[in-house]
């Protein structure tokens, strides 16, 4: 379990990397902005799925 919870602290990280890609000649505006969506979501998904993991750990004892 203590795997699957870095996992998701993994890609709350990489979401948050995503969302950092700086611009140049090959990340152009657009997929900069791409990126900045698909960061947001991952953190956001990633994020609620450690609250339920928590509460649920927090539930059942």
């Amino acid at each position: 379990m203590l795997q699957l919870i870095l996992l998701y602290l993994a890609s709350i990280l990489s979401g948050f990397a995503l969302i950092n890609v700086p611009t140049s000649a090959i990340i152009t505006p657009g997929i900069a902005n791409f990126f900045d969506i698909v960061g947001g979501i991952a953190i956001v998904v990633f994020s609620f799925v450690l609250l339920y993991h928590g509460i649920k750990s927090l539930i059942k004892k």
